[in-house]
């Protein structure tokens, strides 16, 4: 399962390049050709780096220390529902679960809108592309989570204890719902731009998904503050560091 999860992070960048590619000329050109041969590579990108995802969750359910990562972030004793954490525990499983909601979130915008024969919608998709195409260089050929041990230990170090509370399964996906949810709006501005499409349609198609997004933002800062508030150490509801700033921003921004 690990060989497959790593071949299909592999295939998931090679269409998430083809798809910029192809949708880019696809407007530029008034292709219409290429524009139904990237038709079907959201869903393909989506479902790649969903079965990558379920072989990481597996490696970890399973025991399975012959990966770097399970092998960092997990051990035998450890609860399940703490296993299924353990995949945003660390940074290469933090990227795959970016990737993963991003992909969602641009599967789900891409059924709303390929009927509709806005200028924008095949832009708006290539820039989401290369977003994670970005996010899939980078978990190809950096911080690859099925990175292998040459000799797999018997038991892993464990999840960090302080991670080790129920808001670690609450907290960090719906932040990352939040800040990922905005790639869309983002993808549509950048969109209107290049095509020089500068009326409010776009604004229309991605209102909903600003204040969705915002939404689960908000929720996120409330519960990284409640978690903050139980967990000995981490000063309370609120300190200004790095990571509660990076997350507070851009609720302000929104």
């Amino acid at each position: 399962m690990n060989d497959i999860g790593e071949f299909t992070l592999m295939v998931a960048l090679v269409t998430s390049l083809y798809g910029t590619v192809a949708y880019v000329m696809a407007a530029r050109g008034n292709r219409i050709d290429l524009y139904l041969s990237a038709d079907k590579v959201p869903l393909i990108t989506w479902a790649c780096v969903m079965i990558s995802s379920i072989a990481l969750w597996k490696a970890f359910f399973t025991n399975d220390f012959s990966l770097q990562y399970v092998w960092a972030y997990s051990n035998i004793e450890l609860d399940y529902f703490y296993k299924f954490s353990s995949f945003w525990g660390g940074q290469k499983g933090s990227l795959l679960f970016w990737t993963l909601i991003l992909t969602s979130y641009m599967l789900v915008a891409y059924f709303q809108n390929r009927s509709k024969s806005l200028i924008v919608v095949p832009y708006a998709m290539a820039v989401m592309l290369g977003i994670t195409a970005f996010f899939l260089i980078l978990l190809n050929f950096s911080t690859n989570p099925f990175e292998r041990i040459p000799l797999p230990p018997e038991d892993g170090r464990g999840l960090n204890p302080l991670l080790q509370n129920y808001w670690m399964v609450i907290h960090p996906p719906t932040l990352y719902l939040g800040y990922v949810g905005f790639t869309v709006p983002f993808a549509f501005a950048i969109a209107a731009l290049i095509s020089k499409n500068l009326d409010d349609a776009w604004i229309r198609l991605t209102r909903k998904w600003t204040v969705v997004s915002w939404f689960f933002l908000c929720m996120g800062n409330l519960f990284g503050a409640s978690w903050a508030y139980v967990e000995l150490g981490w000063g309370g509801y609120w300190a200004w560091d790095p990571v509660e700033n990076a997350a507070f921003m851009p609720l302000i921004v929104a």
